[in-house]
């Protein structure tokens, strides 16, 4: 899992990564390639970065139900 992430001073506007699945720009975004059938060499792989609420339900959805 990659996290990145980007601090901002007080009183300035505030920086950070939009998450690619709500669009809601926060501190930190994951970004985690673990699906069946995933190859990082050949393309097309388009890098998509989640929120930490994003990245945990679909952490769920691939885990489908217990």
């Amino acid at each position: 899992m990659a996290e990145s992430g980007a601090e901002s001073a007080p009183g300035q506007i505030p920086r950070g990564q939009v998450c690619d699945f709500c669009g809601k720009r926060v501190q930190r975004v994951r970004r985690v390639a673990v699906d069946r059938g995933y190859e990082r060499m050949v393309p097309p792989n388009t890098e998509r970065y989640a929120c930490p609420e994003c990245s945990e339900k679909k952490e769920r959805e691939r885990q489908g139900p217990s």
